[in-house]
């Protein structure tokens, strides 16, 4: 994973060193989930693969989930990878999670795959409007197909790798259809979880009429190889229980000595933890957004970031320290990271100075999150078990981790 480096880091090293002493920490990471490619790939994925390979060729259209902050990352390979041999695919990609991700970036990925010749279409599972655009979108797509036929009914494949949001895709698709066409009866739910896997069959549901449109959803399937070094350390940061590799990686891949299961029933361990939140500090350190946190007081009236963080009613509502969740931690734990960038005297070039700068941090973290365990171990995986789930829910900010390439260099579309 390469960070964007900026030109006001401290110490003298060039963006290209910066870069280089950032890699260092997600090499171990990369290489380990390469060197295990394929064990997450169980009997439940090889069949679901198989189902949706049958799939293809009888539906009208693929309605392919990524996640907004990895859209190349997050790719479904099963549809990159077909023989010539096997007919092509009409596609739609929606890049789901787009509150989380950066907007320009995201806006940037849309733009990159429409030149490419693929549509696609920024998403928000949880709002009512974004899932309208996304119906709005379907619909086109299956009128155009279904161009001159009278009374037509159209089908849709919704397919994507482990937990990108398909079956929150789906279950508000079907909701929101079902009330647009006044249908009576009970409405039917996919099953949604932060865990991957619940979505083992596959099922129809029913998202519009006029023309009347039924989405398949289907089992999350996630390539037995991975393309190289950078995907796993950016599925692993993106989200904790959001792939299957994480549950692997758990006591495996960081250092432990061995793997009890690969369906995540796998107890957490401190090194995976402790070692993920290191790596996301130093993609942290080398982004502008900690930078623009510098004079951020604890009462939070920095504009910038105000509109990160939604404002609570006027009505005051008690804080607790023991939830990291909260504004004012969140604040504090803004305020620390920024701070121990600013003051820190060392080489971000230098990866043995990057990391003494991430010690820094985890101990001014543990007074921002308010953590009084005993041992050093205990105050450090409540830090990052705290941090990485700010993280992940967008509350230090919006990131996109795979950059748009250039036109010389080719990714899945």
């Amino acid at each position: 994973l390469r960070p964007t480096a900026v030109s006001n880091t401290p110490g003298p090293a060039s963006a290209m060193a910066r870069a280089a002493a950032a890699e260092a920490f997600s090499r171990r990471l990369g290489a380990a989930v390469r060197g295990l490619s394929g064990a997450w790939y169980n009997r439940h994925m090889a069949a679901a693969d198989r189902a949706i390979r049958a799939r293809l060729p009888l539906v009208d259209l693929v309605l392919e989930v990524r996640d907004a902050r990895v859209p190349a990352t997050s790719a479904f390979e099963l549809l990159h990878r077909r023989s010539p041999e096997e007919p092509d695919v009409r596609l739609l990609v929606a890049l789901n999670k787009a509150d989380l991700a950066d907007k320009s970036e995201t806006e940037k990925w849309v733009a990159f795959m429409k030149q490419r010749g693929c549509s696609c279409i920024a998403v928000n599972s949880h709002s009512r409007g974004s899932i309208n655009e996304l119906l709005n979108a379907v619909r086109g797509r299956i009128r155009e197909i279904k161009l001159g036929v009278s009374d037509c009914t159209g089908t849709v494949l919704l397919v994507g790798i482990p937990n990108v949001g398909k079956s929150a895709i789906i279950n508000a698709m079907h909701q929101i259809g079902r009330i647009g066409a006044a249908e009576k009866g009970k409405l039917k739910h996919a099953t949604v979880s932060s865990h991957p896997g619940e979505t083992r069959d596959i099922s129809g549901y029913k998202v519009a009429s006029h023309p009347n449109i039924y989405v398949l959803d289907t089992p999350g399937v996630l390539s037995p190889i991975f393309a190289n070094d950078e995907s796993g350390p950016r599925l692993v940061l993106t989200g904790k229980d959001s792939y299957e590799i994480q549950a692997f990686t758990c006591h495996y891949i960081l250092f432990s000595d061995s793997c009890t299961s690969i369906s995540g029933a796998i107890k957490d361990s401190l090194v995976e933890e402790y070692e993920i939140a290191q790596f996301l500090l130093t993609v942290l350190n080398l982004r502008t957004e900690c930078r623009e946190w510098e004079n951020l007081n604890l009462d939070g009236d920095k504009s910038s970031f105000a509109d990160a963080i939604p404002t609570r009613s006027c009505h005051t509502k008690r804080q607790y320290s023991s939830d990291h969740t909260q504004d004012f931690i969140v604040r504090a734990v803004r305020q620390a990271l920024s701070e121990t960038i600013a003051s820190f005297q060392g080489d971000l070039g230098n990866e043995n100075d990057l990391r003494r700068l991430v010690e820094i941090q985890f101990t001014h973290l543990q007074n921002a999150f308010r953590i009084s365990a005993e041992t050093i171990e205990d105050r450090n995986k409540c830090v990052a078990v705290k941090l990485l789930n700010l993280y992940r829910t967008g509350r230090l900010g919006h990131y996109t981790l795979d950059h748009v390439p250039d036109f010389r260099q080719e990714v899945a579309a």
